[in-house]
Parts: structure tokens; sequence; C-alpha cells
């Protein structure tokens, strides 16, 4: 019951950060015109559109995973990308739709981050797994494996260390070259419905670190750091996240507890599948 709840309780959070940004974004349509002027992109504004968009990098990724097919891919990214945090939360409200009864019991921030599971019978019993995990262990049963010189796993490694270091001297630049941002004249209509947009994808971003993180303690100091530092906190948290498997690992295992990674699941079938 615990877990059912849990649950509701995302499901019914991004529903409600869903209509508040949109709300946010109506709102400063109406009253302060259209974004695309220049001289809203005052230094600032062009990090935190930097800092946004590093986030929404991420986030496409594991959209990208999750998705089926290429087309409806480039469909949520493009809706990512031009709708930030309504299409973030309404894609997450989507994922805790689609899960049964018996996975929102059991764990539903399992069923959620990963693909959607596949039955699958082992000596008369039915195991569920993703679908990514049953044609790699079919590959390995068959020695049709590819053999993998560069895997996800490294590319990914490099491209979010890339990010963070290029967020952090976009920040530091800032800071330089036009000094605090903590100033009054700096928060335009259009920097704060940025900041909250920016925001509510944080809180994804967030709910997944205390999702991954076994202490309570560790889980709000990297939550804190999310929300001091943004983009550089996720890329680095990502980035080490990473170094936690071996690098001929399936990238997707970074999504889940250690305990709870498909790996687990694919090492303990050793016998034959009927």
């Amino acid at each position: 019951m615990a877990k059912i709840s849990m649950a509701t309780a995302l499901r019914t959070l991004f529903t409600v950060l869903g209509l508040l940004m949109l709300a946010t974004l109506l709102y400063t349509l109406f009253t302060d015109g259209l974004p695309f002027r220049r001289e809203l992109l005052t230094p600032w504004m062009v990090a935190t559109l930097i800092d946004f968009y590093i986030n929404v990098v991420a986030l496409g990724i594991w959209v990208t995973y999750k998705e089926s097919n290429l087309i409806s891919s480039l469909l949520w990214i493009v809706l990512l990308v031009c709708l930030g945090s309504i299409t973030t939360s309404t894609y997450i409200v989507v994922q805790f739709l689609k899960l049964s009864s018996q996975e929102s019991s059991q764990d539903p921030m399992y069923y959620v981050l990963l693909r959607h599971p596949s039955k699958y019978v082992f000596r008369n019993t039915t195991i569920e797994l993703s679908s990514t995990v049953i044609i790699e262990w079919r590959l390995h049963r068959n020695g049709t494996a590819p053999q993998r010189k560069h895997s996800s796993v490294v590319i990914l490694r490099i491209l979010f260390i890339i990010l963070g270091a290029v967020m952090l001297g976009t920040l530091v630049y800032t800071l330089i070259t036009d000094g605090s941002p903590f100033r009054t004249e700096l928060l335009t209509p259009w920097l704060v419905a940025t900041l909250v947009d920016f925001y509510f994808n944080v809180v994804a971003l967030a709910v997944w670190v205390a999702y991954k993180e076994s202490s309570w303690i560790s889980a709000v100091l990297w939550i804190i750091l999310l929300i001091c530092f943004g983009s550089i906190t996720t890329c680095f948290y990502i980035a080490w996240q990473l170094f936690q498997i071996s690098g001929e690992d399936p990238a997707y295992l970074v999504l889940v507890h250690r305990g709870d990674r498909a790996e687990n699941k694919y090492k303990g079938i050793s016998g034959e599948a009927t």
C-alpha cells in the first residue's frame, strides 16, 4: 500500500507541477509578450538557458531510452526543448499511468525508470525483465552478442563530464563579466518563468536522486547541490553513477538501485528457459 501511495503521490505531484508551469507560461505570455526579444538575452538569462538545456539533455537521453521507436522519441524531445518542464511532468505522469496495480505495489520508480518490462517464462516461473535485458540474454545465450569496444557508458561519461565543465565555465565567466546574479533588475518576467521551469525539472531529477541514494543524508546533500548548482550537479552526479558500473555494462543500469539493477536479474538466469 505504501508504494501504491508513493506512485499516486508522485503522479499527483507532477500533474500539479505541469499545470503550474503551464499557468506560469500563459501568464508571462499575456503580461510580458513573446520571449523572442534580444533585450531579454542578458548574460544571466543566457547562463540560465544553458543550465536549463543541459538538464534537458539528461532528461532527453532518458526519454530516448524509454521510447520504443525513433518517431516518438523525437516528438517527446522536441516537446522537451519547446515546453520544458510541462513536457517533463506530462511524460512522467504518462509513465506512471502505464503502470499496472502490481507494478505500482512492487516498485513504481523501478518500472517508471526502466523500459516497460516483458514477461518471460523460466522453468515454469513467470518473471519480469526489461526488454533490453531479454534481448541481451538471448544474444549471449546464442553466442551472437556483439563485442563492443566503446560502450554507451564510456560515451555518456565523457558527454556529461564535458557538459558539466561547460556549465561550470559558463557560471564562472558570467560571474566575472556580469557580477552577482542576486540583483533585482535581473528578475524580468521571462527570467522568473525560466527559473520556475528550470527548478520544476530539478524536482524530477531530485526525485530520481532520492530514489537512487541509500542514505537520506546523501540524498539531501545531493538535492541541495542540485538546487544550488543546477546542471553542474546533474552532470557530475550522472557521470559519477556511470563510473560505478563497468564500461561494458548497459548504461540504463545507472537508473536504479544497485541491488535492483536489471543486471542482477540477468545474471540470475543460469539455466535453460522454456
